[in-house]
């Protein structure tokens, strides 16, 4: 508070402030009081964590380090482990002895960009590094299209396609920002894979699956190959007859949109 009220002379917004940091949390459905912190995700945490780590920002200012930061995530960039090692318990110190905040050492290490992440992105290792998306948000970003993609439900192909677009148009908006095109494309490949494993199963049986295959334009060898295939879905939704019966331009017709398209598209 009394770094807010150094730049904020309105004791209205002092107020409401403090009434924000007093107001508690609800668990359980039951109110507990606020001992410290901010409340998890609420709006007040960027605004504070901007006005205690503005003395950060210019000590490493001072100290002619590069660095990034968005709220309380920070990443300094150094030339050497050594230099990284030596910055980071001075960094430490700083904080807990001067701005008296904890330091989560679970998260913090000294390592190479290509192995951080910072807002969901890396970078590439070698000469020339460029953006790209890191592991842990593909895998929660395949985690959430294999739930919007459940061959379950009873949905048609054209709803799961509308309702999967809706959180790929979003997703793109942020991370098609990367510089490595070639993940999102196969990114569009593994999605279009699973509409496809989708359509196969609603097929349910042979005779309906030889029927919908030739109807889409299948030649009637492969369609009765395929249709008699032992082998599941996921496995045939890459097979030749999938790819003809339901092509990347088919999909695009019931509203599926592409992760790899430019965000102006």
């Amino acid at each position: 508070m009394g770094l807010v009220a150094k730049r904020v002379a309105d004791k209205r917004v002092l107020k409401l402030t403090r009434a924000f940091l007093n107001a508690g949390v609800m668990e359980g459905g039951l109110v507990s009081p606020t001992e410290e912190g901010t409340p998890q995700g609420g709006p007040l945490s960027p605004l504070l964590s901007n006005l205690m780590l503005d003395v950060l920002d210019k000590k490493l200012e001072k100290r002619g380090h590069r660095f990034v930061r968005y709220a309380d995530d920070c990443n300094i960039y150094v030339r050497s482990q050594k230099a990284g090692e030596r910055v980071l318990a001075g960094i430490e110190k700083f904080l807990e002895k001067r701005l008296k905040l904890k330091v989560n050492k679970a998260k913090s290490a000294v390592a190479k960009p290509s192995v951080r992440k910072f807002l969901g992105f890396s970078f590439t290792s070698g000469p020339g590094p460029r953006r790209r998306i890191a592991p842990q948000a593909i895998a929660r970003f395949k985690a959430r299209v294999r739930e919007l993609t459940r061959r379950t439900g009873g949905r048609s192909l054209a709803q799961v396609a509308k309702e999967l677009s809706v959180y790929l148009v979003g997703w793109r908006g942020y991370f098609g920002f990367c510089q490595t095109p070639s993940v999102l494309r196969a990114l569009d490949e593994w999605i279009r894979r699973r509409l496809r494993a989708i359509a196969w199963k609603q097929w349910k049986r042979g005779p309906a699956r030889f029927a919908e295959l030739r109807r889409c334009g299948v030649g009637r060898d492969r369609a009765a190959q395929t249709a008699g295939s032992p082998h599941g879905p996921w496995r045939l939704a890459a097979s030749p007859a999938l790819t003809i019966a339901l092509p990347t331009h088919f999909l695009g017709s019931l509203g599926l949109t592409s992760v790899a398209a430019s965000r102006s598209a």
